[in-house]
């Protein structure tokens, strides 16, 4: 005993039986539980809110909403096309575009023009429509008098209120469309101001169009009396300034951008043709250099036919003189003659030759002059260009002018007579569907509403549940023993009478044997030695089933073949001998007070298995047969014959008796009723008991509803499953 208040919760053997059984349970379930236990307030909330919106329905006015139907094409107004600068995205322009027109139709203005154009500020029939009395005076008094400005104005207002709150536009996603909804408790009032508003919107489109063009026409006539002046101005300096510096433009031509650029003038034309001449004779020069200035021969007399023909007959006469030489001496009549012939020969080819260095030399000459001419000519041009080239930069400056001016009144022109074609009788709004009165009403709709209350009802209620969870600080769940009281969980029983639980402990397939058999296999953990071989039971306050969990472990225990003794040890209100059925005449207290004949004080092998020893007559003071060492002894010596000893001890607050008990056993195991006592009392007990330096095993909560834990749903399962298996073995 001394060993187990030393080791806490872990055994020696250094596993910790409540680590399996210390996990939270899941918020899931948590939150399915609370409706459960609340599910009688829930359910009076949903009904009640049902209730109140049925009724909220059936008092309210019957609204009747009419729909015209427009379709309105994008249109982007220019008045010029030289205002902007920069441009923006086709998409985003008609977002842009819509957006606006979306916005027209809800404009005040348009809501205002449509009270004037049908007069409703003067019509008392429109706001007896919706019940308002616009003068304040009682609810259309009888006695009216011809209402001042300011309230003509005020009704004005008032009816231009009524018309934005009951009107809403709708466009069709990816279309054109829009529709126009007004609403009001007479059907033919709504259908008159939905084609009222669409036919204002028409009008007032149409306004703005012609105020628009009328300012634009006078605008771009000013614009192009001012534009034609400077473009006038423009030209004639430009003219002038080319006369005096004699700009000659021989060919020029209009940009993609509308500018004029000159491609050539008769300057640059000149320099262009003398500037190809000189090339020309400056490589003719360069060639008769060549041939005048060649060392081995003249390059002309290699290509001259003549001299060619006269060195191919030479040829033939040297080979045929060589011939002779052969045969002959010199001095042979034909090879004279021969000779003479190459003599000859000779002679004629190198007057040839002459001539043709003579020719090189004169045509040299003659291209040397006509480059030195050309180069001349050319180096004067080259002077006269690049003035003209200075004096273009200003000649450039006057052609842009020219160009700018010349543009802008092009298209303010086109665009004048744009305008004026055009006119303004057309409009890119049409009315597609006309509104009808409507035949039933479009709210309240009775079946919205009932959701919206029935929604209000689940949030009503869900606070509900959250604000009692806040205030019940009970014990509902097992797992609530580890997390808010530091005990470990050792299992929990569903809700049953005593009388129940006692019947179904006969019957090894009921839910409650189910229960304890549970406990019976946690209890096997908590020491190295198994089940421990002393402990008592305890509990917050009476009623929380100490006495009958005491009973139902001691029989789940006994079924195992083990010598199990149950001590009833709650001298002050004994129950034991009731749950048994047998009588009290010698029990505890009788050992406490002095006797040792155990043999008279046990019931042996009751109806369950185990067996027992009763309170015993009821003492003056319990507290003072505690406090002595008999039952400590009692205990030490029951445990060489019993495999395990049970104490029924007495509730924990009010009692001195848990702490002189306790020292006695192993451990105490509390014993908790589901949604009892307090957590704060619940704490205050286990301190008391802890202070006592008892080692307490773990807990079990008792009374555990079915229906609001998942535990007992475990238990009703397995048995229903398993009566289900035995009855077909058996069949």
């Amino acid at each position: 005993m001394d060993n187990m208040n030393n080791n806490d919760e872990t055994i020696a053997t250094g596993y910790d039986p409540y680590d399996d059984m210390a996990h939270e349970t899941p918020i899931l379930v948590q939150y399915w539980q609370a409706v459960l236990r609340y599910k009688i307030p829930i359910a009076s909330i949903l009904v009640i809110c049902v209730a109140l919106g049925i009724i909220f329905t059936l008092l309210m006015t019957p609204y009747y909403t009419s729909t015209s139907r427009v379709e309105i094409s994008r249109q982007q107004d220019k008045v010029t096309n030289v205002e902007g600068v920069t441009g923006s995205d086709g998409s985003a322009q008609s977002l842009e575009f819509y957006q606006t027109q979306y916005s027209l139709l809800e404009s005040r203005s348009l809501a205002e023009r449509i009270a004037r154009a049908r007069n409703l500020a003067s019509k008392d029939s429109f706001f007896q429509t919706f019940g308002i009395d616009p003068n304040d005076t009682g609810l259309f008094s009888e006695a009216q008098t011809s209402p001042s400005a300011a309230q003509r104005n005020e009704r004005l207002k008032i009816a231009t209120d009524l018309l934005k709150e009951h009107v809403s536009i709708s466009p069709i996603r990816g279309s054109s469309l829009v529709d126009v909804n007004f609403e009001s408790p007479n059907p033919t009032l709504s259908a008159e101001i939905a084609n009222a508003w669409v036919e204002q919107f028409i009008a007032s489109n149409l306004d703005r169009r012609f105020n628009s063009t009328a300012d634009a026409r006078k605008f771009l006539e000013e614009q192009l009396a001012e534009l034609r002046q400077r473009l006038e101005d423009s030209e004639r300096n430009l003219s002038s300034y080319a006369d005096n510096k004699e700009i000659i433009t021989l060919a020029s031509e209009q940009t993609a951008d509308g500018k004029t650029v000159s491609r050539k003038t008769l300057a640059s034309a000149n320099l262009e043709a003398l500037n190809s001449e000189l090339a020309k004779a400056t490589a003719d020069r360069i060639l008769a250099e060549s041939e005048a200035r060649q060392q081995s021969g003249d390059r002309n007399a290699l290509t001259n036919q003549a001299l060619n023909t006269l060195r191919e007959e030479l040829a033939k006469a040297q080979a045929e003189y060589a011939k002779l030489m052969v045969q002959f001496e010199p001095e042979y009549p034909a090879a004279k003659a021969i000779e003479s012939q190459i003599s000859a020969l000779n002679k004629s080819i190198a007057a040839e030759e002459m001539r043709s260095r003579t020719g090189t030399s004169a045509r040299f000459n003659e291209a040397l002059e006509r480059e030195y001419k050309l180069r001349t000519q050319v180096d004067r041009l080259k002077l006269q260009f690049s003035g003209e080239r200075r004096d273009s930069i200003q000649y450039n400056i006057f052609q842009r002018e020219v160009d700018t001016n010349r543009q802008l009144y092009n298209g303010l022109l086109q665009r004048y007579k744009e305008i004026g074609v055009a006119g303004v009788g057309t409009n890119n709004i049409s009315v597609v569907d006309r509104a009808q009165p409507a035949e039933v009403p479009s709210s309240p709709k009775l079946l919205l509403n009932v959701a919206l209350a029935l929604l209000a009802g689940l949030g009503l209620a869900a606070a509900y549940v959250f604000v009692m969870e806040q205030i019940d600080q009970t014990v509902k769940d097992p797992a609530d023993l580890k997390s808010k009281l530091g005990i470990a969980p050792l299992g929990s029983i569903p809700d049953f009478e005593k009388d129940d639980i006692l019947l179904n402990l006969m019957d090894k397939k009921s839910v409650a044997w189910e229960a304890y058999l549970s406990i019976r296999t946690s209890l096997s953990f908590l020491t190295d030695h198994g089940v421990p071989r002393s402990f008592l039971l305890t509990s917050t306050r009476p009623n929380e089933g100490k006495s009958t969990s005491a009973f139902a472990l001691a029989s789940v225990l006994a079924s195992t073949g083990k010598r199990i003794l149950l001590i009833d040890g709650d001298m002050r209100n004994p129950s034991l001998h009731q749950m048994l059925g047998i009588e009290n005449p010698e029990g505890l207290s009788n050992n406490l007070s002095g006797s040792d004949n155990l043999e008279e004080l046990i019931h042996p092998k009751t109806a369950y298995g185990f067996d027992a020893m009763t309170a015993g007559p009821i003492p003056p003071n319990a507290a003072e047969l505690l406090s002595s060492s008999r039952m400590t002894e009692l205990v030490v010596k029951l445990a060489d014959t019993y495999d395990t000893v049970i104490i029924d001890a007495p509730p924990v607050l009010g009692l001195a008796d848990i702490p002189l008990l306790a020292d006695s056993v192993e451990g105490v195991i509390y014993t908790i009723e589901a949604g009892g006592v307090k957590m704060r009392g619940i704490q205050s007990a286990i301190q008391r008991v802890r202070s006592s330096r008892a080692h307490i095993f773990g807990g079990i909560v008792t009374k555990v509803q079915l229906q609001h834990s998942g535990y007992g749903y475990g238990y009703a399962y397995q048995y229903s499953y398993g009566n289900k298996a035995a009855a077909e073995v058996q069949g």
